[in-house]
């Protein structure tokens, strides 16, 4: 079996923790910080974090425009948390400036679930990912306020949409990466492997 070459946006969030789960399912992972870096890669992770941040500092290091044209050609894409609010097509209620990579047919809320005091865990049945529901860590999360035709809604919890999928693109609005389960990092590994 062929170890896909993903990469993890390394500007800003829990860079090493995608890292260390990446290469936990069966990829190899590397940090991205340059567009020659983003060349390099089969798959690009776009982490938790700041959602205003990291779209700054993509602009920053010329990263948001390739990262864009990729996702446009057909790489494949996860982003969790902060990340899901960079795949969506439109944020619901963005920063002044706050630009997305988009490709996701989704409409996000940034924060929806509270503030960073306000940070739960729970169980949730994931489309897709066998074994039971995954744990999902939820700190500032986004939810889906609506979702276009094109996407399909994975997961729900408290009445929301938390994971969504769009052909080659994946997005939760809980950090996976945090809990010690593999398992949604070795379904975007899968869909890596599936693209090339």
């Amino acid at each position: 079996m062929t170890h896909p070459v993903i990469g993890v946006l390394a500007l800003q969030g829990d860079v090493r923790e995608h890292l260390a789960a990446l290469e936990a399912a069966g990829a190899t992972a590397l940090p991205v910080r340059r567009p020659e870096e983003l060349g390099r890669v089969q798959g690009l992770v776009i982490p938790g974090g700041e959602s205003t941040t990291i779209s700054k500092l993509a602009a920053a290091f010329g990263l948001l425009e390739p990262m864009r044209e990729r996702v446009r050609s057909g790489m494949p894409a996860y982003g969790s948390c902060a990340g899901m609010i960079m795949l969506a097509d439109k944020i619901l209620d963005p920063r002044s400036a706050q630009e997305t990579i988009g490709g996701i047919d989704m409409i996000v809320r940034r924060n929806a679930f509270g503030r960073q005091n306000e940070s739960f865990e729970a169980a949730v049945e994931l489309d897709g990912v066998a074994g039971g529901p995954v744990p999902g860590v939820f700190i500032r999360a986004p939810w889906v306020e609506s979702i276009g035709a094109r996407a399909e809604s994975l997961a729900e919890y408290d009445g929301h949409s938390v994971a969504v999928r769009q052909g080659r693109l994946l997005a939760t609005a809980f950090h996976p990466e945090l809990t010690g389960d593999h398992r949604v990092h070795r379904l975007f590994a899968e869909m890596v492997r599936d693209a090339t």
